[in-house]
């Protein structure tokens, strides 16, 4: 146990049923979602951000 050794793996294959496959996917699929929404809102408060600090400058520039 007192070894600090590193051994190496690796996977050549993973054995699942279609359905078992499906399930996962569709599982997968469905919490991508939650994900998008955190990340657009994150990235709308970043913009939100940007065109605070830069807005002035922005306006200065219309004709």
């Amino acid at each position: 146990m007192g070894s600090k050794e590193s051994s190496e793996v690796v996977v050549t294959d993973i054995k699942m049923s279609f359905s078992s496959m499906v399930v996962f996917m569709v599982k997968w699929a469905i919490a991508t979602i939650p994900a998008i929404i955190i990340l657009t809102i994150a990235g709308s408060f970043t913009l939100a951000i940007i065109r605070i600090i830069f807005g002035s400058f922005h306006q200065s520039l219309r004709f």
